[in-house]
């Protein structure tokens, strides 16, 4: 730390309890200033031939009296002591800490030039200029000390120096940065010597955010100040500036690294929050998303200004693909049933689309305003992009549908918002529904069939497919379509075109369509119906029979392998009488055709998703896959 001695004169101040002052000396005072609280005994002359106020307040006092008050001095008694002391010719020292309380009641005492040569603004001027706002630590010691001085530190122009002060030696190149500019930082080995192999060169690198967190000891309005000098010279790269941001939102709030806030005052967070926001730079990625996150789940915790929080929504959806699952869960406020926060997601995932779509601008053109349409480039959204945020929203999905109070309404809109990506394949999406319907086991018919509809069974993996067709929590519709595909995909591994059928399923897909109303609707009602143990042995037996039989003798005696109890017996004559139903399984059958898209087939196949499993329960591997021809 710099400091400056002044006057050589040994220092006779005395101290008579807490409120009185005095000059130890053979000359009697014969004045009394009063400093607030305390009583300083002095003599007229030292002061008065330094001090222009000191004259006229000793002018305008009434004959006879030796005492007068000056209670507003900037820096109070401390501050009056250090000037009083310099007009003894005493020796006082002047340092960060002091420096600014000094000048500022130096010029509250008028101590200029004007008054005698060498006098104390002058000399305090100097101190700072050659050695203050040229150190670092000091700048920043500086600036601090001024909030308390306020509004005459403003005025003098301390803090305006003391930031442009700070903002360059930010600036300066890292070659020339030296690390004792930092107090903040642990020391290096080398340093504290305790490595062995150091040779007296320091080779190592300065970072490009060295500063970051010495700036982090100021009070928000000064470290807006700060930062926004450093943006404003243009050196600073927007990463950086980002990565202080985070370092002060981490030190200032408690609790924002682990996404809540733990502070008293939310007037001072909600502050802290707004500076942090409105200093963000615009250059998109400067800031990764999971810090973006973090401050609107913390801007909505201490109920932010809804402008704020639309900012950090649009911020957040303009890189959504770099958001993690656990981002992304906000949790709701107070008096909502529901765990997380999923009309914001909505909104932030809104964001990330918007930008595929067309941009329309209002050009002045004389006293008209014509609307121009200005299309983006196509697919501005990469590919590679849609699909990590589809990803995203499918483990985002499976961690909502824990929450009991969930609506099926969210849930389904969130995951009709991406069913437009082309994923590869819908696991995730299947680990969603499935956690969804064990969480909410009491929906209705019409409400697992719709969530069901979300996924496409015929992009699921093998082992989603064996979990499926074992699920108990699934409709009946989609355990038997899961089955189907499976079959068309072994038997197109295996260099079939397609499986060979069982009668009813060929019968149904060229048959007449001679079944009656009430027939087809009881059907129906039993394809949505959730699949009992009994009919999910029944179909995996049948369709293990389709695979090794290549006749009637050997689907019996493959059946037999399969279907050993008289339950199983009779939910195999249920199954074989569900098959009748044409209008069924020929929507099953049509959804192999193709060109209907990636939600085309049954009522269930309109893009019916998948992920891994989470809940998977262990299951011995299929018998062999073998095309049936």
């Amino acid at each position: 730390m710099k400091f400056m001695k002044l006057g050589s004169k040994p220092d006779t101040f005395q101290t008579e309890g807490n409120s009185i002052r005095y000059v130890a000396s053979e000359l009697a005072t014969d004045i009394v200033v009063n400093v607030g609280d305390v009583k300083f005994y002095l003599h007229k002359f030292p002061l008065l031939s330094k001090s222009s106020h000191l004259q006229k307040l000793v002018a305008s006092t009434s004959e006879g009296s030796d005492e007068i008050h000056i209670s507003d001095i900037p820096g109070g008694p401390t501050a009056f002591e250090i000037c009083a002391k310099f007009c003894y010719g005493m020796t006082v020292t002047l340092n960060a800490y002091n420096v600014v309380a000094a000048r500022c009641a130096a010029e509250y005492l008028e101590m200029h030039e004007s008054v005698e040569k060498g006098n104390l603004i002058y000399k305090v001027d100097v101190f700072l200029n050659s050695s203050i706002f040229r150190s670092w630590k000091d700048s920043i010691i500086v600036l601090q000390t001024t909030k308390a001085l306020l509004p005459l530190s403003e005025e003098l122009k301390l803090v305006s120096h003391c930031v442009d002060a700070i903002a360059s030696r930010a600036s300066v190149d890292v070659s020339k940065v030296d690390w004792s500019y930092t107090y903040n930082r642990k020391k290096l080995p080398e340093e504290n010597g305790n490595d062995p192999n150091w040779n007296g060169i320091r080779n190592r690198a300065v970072p490009k955010d060295w500063w970051v967190e010495d700036l982090c000891e100021l009070e928000i309005d000064l470290y807006k100040r700060v930062l926004g000098s450093i943006n404003n010279k243009g050196i600073i790269s927007s990463e950086v500036i980002g990565e202080a941001l985070k370092a002060y939102a981490s030190r200032r709030l408690p609790g924002f690294g682990k996404g809540s806030i733990q502070c008293n005052d939310d007037s001072k967070a909600k502050k802290i929050l707004d500076t942090v926001v409105w200093l963000l730079p615009a250059e998109r990625g400067s800031v990764s998303t999971s810090f973006l996150l973090k401050l609107l789940k913390a801007s909505i915790a201490v109920d932010l200004g809804e402008a704020t929080k639309r900012e950090l929504v649009k911020r957040i959806g303009q890189q959504l693909e770099e958001a993690s699952v656990s981002d992304l869960l906000i949790p709701s406020q107070n008096g909502e049933t529901a765990m997380y926060d999923v009309c914001v997601v909505q909104k932030i995932l809104e964001e990330f689309m918007m930008q595929d779509q067309n941009v329309v601008t209002e050009l002045e053109v004389g006293d008209e305003i014509q609307q121009e349409a200005i299309r983006k480039p196509a697919g501005i959204l990469s590919e590679a992009s849609k699909l990590m945020v589809a990803k995203l929203v499918d483990g985002y999905l499976a961690e909502i549908a824990k929450d009991p109070h969930l609506p099926l309404s969210l849930f389904v809109e969130l995951a009709e918002m991406v069913s437009s990506f082309n994923r590869p394949a819908h696991d995730g999406l299947y680990r969603a529904i499935d956690m969804y319907l064990k969480v909410h086991p009491n929906i209705s018919k019409s409400e697992r069939k719709r969530i069901c509809r979300l996924m496409d069974c015929k992009k699921l993996s093998v082992d989603a497919c064996m979990h499926a067709v074992q699920n108990e929590r699934l409709p009946l519709r989609v355990v038997v379509q899961v089955l189907f595909f499976e079959q068309v995909r072994a038997a197109a591994s295996s260099g079939s075109s397609t499986p060979d059928l069982p009668k009813a399923l060929r019968d149904l897909n060229s048959a007449s369509h001679g079944s009656s109303r009430s027939a087809t609707t009881n059907t129906e009602e039993e394809w949505d119906a959730v699949a009992s143990a009994e009919e999910l042995r029944a179909l995996k037996g049948e369709l293990a029979a389709l695979r090794l039989g290549n006749g009637g003798g050997n689907s019996e005696r493959n059946n037999g392998e399969y279907i050993r109890s008289n339950g199983d017996k009779a939910a195999v004559s249920r199954m074989k009488g569900l098959m009748m139903s044409k209008k069924i399984f020929s929507k099953i059958w049509s959804s192999k055709g193709g060109g209907q898209g990636e939600n085309s087939g049954s009522d269930s196949s309109e893009s019916l998703g998948s992920t891994n499993l989470e809940e998977a329960k262990s299951t011995p591997s299929r018998r062999g896959r073998h095309s049936v021809s």
